[in-house]
């Protein structure tokens, strides 16, 4: 053989040698082809059969003798040498190489017949560049729209090959006939399904290393279509021209995902005319019938003259009378009858007289015992009087006339009082509950009351049978943000702000809008701090003897409820729990929101998430049932509930005047280049949940409120939003061209839940002398409302104006226990309910109370409660639990005891209820 060592690898050696008769070496293994990755060298292998010697040759040269490894073996079946030769070869050799063709080696082996070659294996450095040729473009299709997403991978060594993920997950055509990546490493998606909408990445991979394309989004979206037109309502008006209407909804499909809206009216209306009620009349009476055995005769009269009609009313009075046929000459017992009548009418009018002087003997003299044993204890004010302010802790200057003893009701005191002598208290006036009282028994506590006079002035005075009144002259809260209706900001002069409401600052940008307490039998409230978030827990929902922590959280992450077409989620998604724990009386639920309230331009539904994670609807708003109640006031729904979980609100509207409330607040701070300030523009929901949530991003921000909100009345009729800067200051500012005005599409606006709405405008001082900046925003509905928030600050930290809102920070106070929490006093409360509870020949039940506290539908839910009376009081404490606005029960007390000493037993009553009520408050 020839030598390979030394310098003498470049000698060839022969390509044969004359063979004789048998088997030239049959090769078991050739070298592959191979790819070197990184700087790591590749392996080389031969293996033949008989061979005595095997060489490698690259690119022409032999490889020298050293540089080969050579293992040798008998093969067992024939007995012939078998030899296996391996080789290294580096990066370094390979780009050194500079042939016509790729680097190539292949071996060469010699037996005593002869010699055999292998095929060439080729060696090449493996790459892959890191840029796509073509990266895949977004695309905004219809359904059933064809989807191509293009993609050339980068340059490799070998070639790479491609892979579609859809939102990071590995998409198998073989498995959706409707999906075919086949095509030139293209995506193609035949008719696009709702399903197919996601971000797609392009993978491109070889032996080196896998590159990701940019994420392309593609966006199926749904143009709405009108439903079918629903049956028309019935006439509005009872009486001649009035009016009916029909609705259709958007739904046939919803529009999704930015698809458009559907064009044209979903409520039209027309003129109707009804017919008017006719009232019924009586005819004339009939002739008188013959005289009967018992001396009367009768006359009929029927009610026809004429008939009642289209639900007019039937006719007033008798349809049938009777009287004496024998003018009193009938006789019974040998005597007319008209003398027996007399003398039983005289008997009984005797007996009258003396019983009433009787009673009023014992009346003056119990009430005489009754003042000289007061007046000796010294321990309690006579006056008829329980303050307002008192109840939640306030304090009043104020006049009163002192008044008779006798009350259970009273304020106590130890000053002696005077029955004629007007006199004036200033000071603190507390409310010591009178089950704490020796005067009140529990027979006078837990008795029902036969009835209940209230009189009432300018704060709420409760008396039992007291006819003197109190004077009370004191001083008006003024309403303050977020009471009552005066959450979406009313007008504030500049001069106010600062005393008006609470700084920014005090807000902590770790707020987790989430409260916990624990509860026992008393109850107590639950507040979700500068949200309107509250839950009412009444006292004896939980049993006694027992305790359980209650929450009460707001949602955070985005929703989990599908809205269908326009509807609208109106306020926060509200959690309450545990889910177990079961109640023996309802709840109140306080969730705010931002819908103006109007049952011909919304349909409101409560919904429930279940334990699955699905929403079902618990019930309409305007719904008739016993199994939940919903009472929607302007800015906040309160919900009794039986049930502990997760509610949310939301809106459907049915015409194109449906009103969503947005507030609109302007915040402002200085960019990273110290030239340059930023007004960002926010529209939210005008709830004080979405308000806060933008506060505490702000914060996070460095903004500061320049302007006080204000409120915009963003109708469902499918015009944008327009959102501009005006009056900037000409030489001092000036704004970037083409960006002073952003238009928002409607349906960005009204279909995007709850996360707030911005635009952001960047403003840039010509020097950096100028300090103050002034300019107006104007927010307006394209053919709807306008609001323009004037700005005038100082974009110096130090120097600018404290704009604050927030009117009370119940932060300090999110949970309340027992008695503190509930604004109507324990034993109060018992009364009143004892009273409305008990059916009453009068008419003075529970159902009045609920029409006098403005409870007018649905009235079928309280009767399925063991005592609807507490039950309507515990709603009253969710709907004043900011005010407090004792005065209006009071007034509807006064209200109803007034109505119903009307009734033709007045005088029945005057003579009675005085010592009842005498007795009842003295324990008897």
């Amino acid at each position: 053989f020839p030598s390979l060592s030394g310098n003498d690898n470049s000698e060839a050696l022969p390509e044969s040698i004359p063979s004789a008769p048998g088997t030239l070496p049959h090769f078991m293994e050739e070298p592959d082809d191979a790819y070197i990755i990184k700087s790591n060298p590749i392996v080389l292998r031969c293996k033949a059969m008989p061979a005595m010697q095997i060489f490698f040759k690259c690119n022409g040269e032999w490889v020298h003798q050293n540089e080969h490894v050579s293992e040798e073996s008998m093969d067992e079946t024939t007995g012939l040498k078998v030899r296996e030769v391996f080789i290294n070869v580096t990066r370094q050799q390979v780009e050194d190489f500079h042939g016509p063709e790729d680097y190539w080696c292949q071996c060469v082996a010699w037996s005593h017949l002869g010699t055999s070659k292998s095929r060439k294996a080729s060696v090449r450095i493996a790459y892959l560049r890191k840029n796509f040729e073509q990266d895949p473009q977004g695309k905004e299709v219809p359904i059933e729209g064809m989807i191509v997403l293009h993609c050339r991978p980068p340059e490799g060594v070998p070639a790479a090959e491609v892979e579609w993920l859809k939102n990071e997950e590995p998409i198998d055509s073989n498995l959706d006939e409707n999906i075919d990546t086949r095509a030139d490493h293209n995506l193609i998606i035949r008719q696009a399904r709702l399903s197919d909408s996601g971000n797609y990445t392009c993978m491109a991979a070889n032996i080196v290393a896998k590159r990701r394309s940019m994420s392309a989004t593609v966006v199926v979206y749904v143009n709405g279509g009108w439903s079918s037109w629903t049956e028309w309502s019935n006439c509005n008006a009872r009486c001649g021209r009035g009016w009916q209407k029909r609705s259709r909804t958007c739904t046939n499909p919803a529009p999704l995902n930015g698809g458009a809206f559907c064009e044209g009216m979903s409520v039209q209306k027309i003129t109707c005319t009804a017919l008017c009620p006719v009232d019924g009349s009586w005819e004339v009476w009939s002739e008188w019938s013959v005289c009967s055995p018992e001396c009367e005769h009768l006359r009929v009269r029927e009610c026809i003259a004429p008939p009642p009609r289209n639900g007019g009313k039937y006719c007033e009075g008798l349809s049938q009378e009777s009287e004496n046929c024998t003018d009193g000459l009938c006789v019974q017992d040998k005597k007319p009858l008209h003398e027996i009548k007399s003398r039983n009418i005289e008997t009984a009018s005797d007996i009258a007289l003396y019983s009433g002087l009787g009673a009023a003997v014992i009346a003056v003299a119990v009430l005489v015992v009754g003042v000289t044993l007061y007046r000796r204890s010294q321990s309690e004010y006579g006056v008829d009087v329980i303050d307002s302010s008192a109840l939640t802790g306030g304090f009043q200057t104020f006049n009163f006339k002192t008044v008779r003893q006798g009350n259970s009701l009273l304020l106590n005191s130890a000053m002696q009082p005077d029955l004629t002598v007007s006199r004036t208290y200033s000071g603190p006036i507390c409310l010591q509950d009178p089950m704490d009282k020796e005067l009140m028994t529990e027979s006078s506590l837990f008795n029902p009351l036969s009835d209940i006079k209230v009189k009432v002035q300018s704060s709420f005075m409760v008396s039992l049978g007291v006819t003197e009144r109190a004077e009370y002259h004191g001083k008006a809260h003024s309403g303050t943000f977020p009471h009552g209706n005066n959450r979406a900001f009313g007008t504030i002069q500049a001069r106010n702000k600062a005393a008006y409401i609470q700084n920014l600052s005090s807000i902590s940008a770790t707020t987790e809008l989430k409260t916990t307490a624990i509860f026992g039998h008393l109850g107590g409230r639950l507040v979700v701090p500068n949200t309107g978030v509250s839950l009412l827990i009444p006292h004896g929902a939980i049993p006694e003897e027992s305790s359980w922590e209650i929450y009460l959280a707001i949602t955070q992450k985005e929703s989990s409820l599908q809205l269908e077409g326009s509807d609208v989620l109106l306020g926060p998604e509200v959690t309450c729990g545990p889910p177990d724990l079961s109640v023996s009386t309802p709840v109140a639920l306080t969730i705010p929101h931002c819908a103006e309230v109007n049952s011909e331009h919304w349909n409101i539904h409560l919904k429930r998430r279940t334990e699955q994670g699905k929403w079902e609807e618990v019930m309409s708003v305007e719904e008739e049932t016993t199994s939940c109640y919903c009472l929607l006031d302007p800015y906040a729904c309160h919900i009794l509930l039986n049930s502990f979980g997760t509610y949310a609100l939301i809106g459907e509207p049915i015409s194109d005047c449906a009103v969503r409330q947005l507030k609109v607040a302007v915040f402002g701070c200085l960019s990273c280049n110290s030239l340059d300030y930023n007004l960002r523009v926010y529209c939210m929901d005008n709830t004080p949940c979405a308000f806060q949530e933008v506060v505490l991003d702000e914060r996070l921000q460095g903004g500061q409120l320049l302007e006080e909100p204000k409120l915009l009345h963003f109708r469902g009729n499918t015009f944008s939003l327009q959102i501009s800067v005006l009056d900037i200051p000409p030489f001092l500012w000036r704004i970037k061209p083409f960006t002073a005005c952003q238009e928002v599409p409607f349906s960005r606006v009204w279909c995007s839940s709850q996360k707030p709405l911005h635009c952001a405008f960047s403003l840039e001082r010509y020097t950096p002398a100028t300090t103050q900046l002034s300019c107006k925003i104007c927010v307006r509905q394209v053919k709807g409302h306008e609001q323009i928030l004037q700005i005038q600050t100082s974009i110096l930290e130090n120097e600018r104006e404290t704009i604050t809102f927030f009117a009370q920070d119940d932060g300090n106070f999110p949970a309340q226990m027992g008695p503190k929490a509930f604004k109507i006093p324990y034993s109060i409360r018992q009364r009143i309910c004892a009273t409305f509870d008990t059916p009453n020949a009068k008419g003075k039940d529970w159902q009045m109370l609920a029409q006098k506290t403005s409870i007018t539908r649905n009235l079928s839910y309280f009767a399925t409660q063991s005592s609807p009376s507490a039950v309507i009081l515990d709603l009253w404490e969710a709907r004043h639990q900011h005010d407090g606005d004792l005065d209006s029960l009071a007034c509807a007390l006064e209200e109803i005891g007034r109505t119903h000493s009307k009734i033709s037993d007045v005088t029945e009553t005057e003579i009675e209820e005085p010592d009842f009520n005498y007795s009842r408050q003295n324990g008897l």
